[in-house]
């Protein structure tokens, strides 16, 4: 278990709700709930057959490519953006990564197993935990921020990030909720124009695949090269592969552009209810973009712990670098799942303050 200055970088949002959390109601993870959906189902139930073959990636990596307007030489695909993360720590040769926090902690994680000494840039809550590039070191030869950022729900503008690229770095984007973003505004898949760029995206969120492990990285090809050279022999499976080429398909991209919009009305709901706490202490970072929340209150271990007992699982906070426990991640759920948390938060906050 990494663990580091009292941060746990290997707890993730499924730790809630394994075991006794199983029966909970699910504010913890950030999967799209309702899926995968039965026609993506039957896509990946269809590869079975095939199971007896070595997997053949070089449809799936086409269907990547065009989606985003490249070739497929600037295309890996990989067994989920944590794949991703494991190999840039274990295939490039960087001297000075340094890792914008809050953010997911895989990276982090990954850097140090492969023996790197990670430097952090803490954005700060007075800021609404928005980048600023001028705190990012020159000699930086890797940086790392997601886009939008788990758990902030920040969206940062594209050419604030494009802006970090230097000579000789590598700038690499880690977009996994970006597909939950109307229009995909600010992302930089498909860029070219940006020296050392990578991102890095995930099937696992919007279409409810976390168990297949599926993601891709989009870089300069001699990025993809020297990363591939890093990966096993056959590193995605075959249903995997029938995941990713359907998801690429333009009805699975307006079925998930749909879903990006309902997510955006469900957390304004979401949202506006909260916003009835505050006399309660409860602090809100907005503007949120991403399919989570990330709110600050009083004893918020104390009430994360009777949500809990109320049948409702949230995620912690003080797990990330920049925050501490008095911090939790919310994910965005339907309209009525919400108003029953609502509720169960009311009670929970009138638990804690006894």
């Amino acid at each position: 278990m990494h663990t580091d200055r009292g941060h746990d970088l290997r707890h993730h949002g499924d730790a809630e709700v394994r075991d006794d959390g199983a029966a909970l109601v699910d504010l913890a993870v950030n999967v799209r709930t309702g899926t995968p959906p039965v026609w993506l189902r039957e896509r990946v139930a269809g590869a079975l057959g095939s199971l007896a073959a070595y997997p053949d990636g070089r449809a799936a990596r086409a269907a990547v490519a065009a989606r985003h307007g490249l070739p497929v030489e600037r295309v890996l695909l990989t067994a989920g953006a944590a794949e991703a993360f494991v190999l840039l720590a274990r295939a490039l040769k960087v001297r000075r990564p340094v890792v914008v926090h809050p953010q997911f902690t895989e990276p982090e994680a990954a850097l140090r197993d492969a023996g790197h000494s990670v430097d952090r840039v803490l954005l700060r809550e007075e800021d609404g935990f928005r980048l600023d590039a001028a705190r990012i070191p020159e000699d930086a030869d890797l940086v790392v921020i997601g886009n939008p950022t788990n758990p902030t729900s920040v969206l940062h503008p594209a050419a604030t990030i494009a802006g970090l690229a230097r000579p000789g770095r590598t700038l690499v984007v880690d977009e996994a909720f970006m597909d939950a973003v109307p229009g995909e505004r600010e992302a930089l898949a498909g860029h070219t124009d940006v020296p050392g760029l990578v991102v890095l995206r995930s099937l696992t969120k919007t279409w409810g695949l976390a168990g297949l492990r599926i993601g891709y990285v989009l870089a300069e090809p001699g990025t993809v090269a020297r990363l591939e050279r890093a990966q096993p022999l056959w590193p995605v499976s075959s249903p995997a592969l029938a995941a990713a080429e359907a998801c690429m398909e333009p009805q699975a991209l307006a079925e998930a552009a749909h879903a990006a919009h309902r997510i955006a009305t469900d957390r304004a709901h979401l949202l506006a209810g909260l916003s009835e706490f505050t006399t309660d202490g409860l602090r809100l970072v907005q503007p949120a973009e991403g399919p989570f929340v990330l709110v600050r209150l009083p004893r918020a271990a104390a009430v994360r712990r009777h949500l809990r007992d109320l049948g409702f699982a949230v995620r912690r906070g003080d797990t990330f670098p920049g925050l501490d426990d008095t911090w939790l991640r919310l994910a965005v759920r339907d309209r009525t799942t919400v108003n029953s948390f609502l509720q169960a938060l009311d009670r929970a906050l009138a638990l804690a303050s006894h």
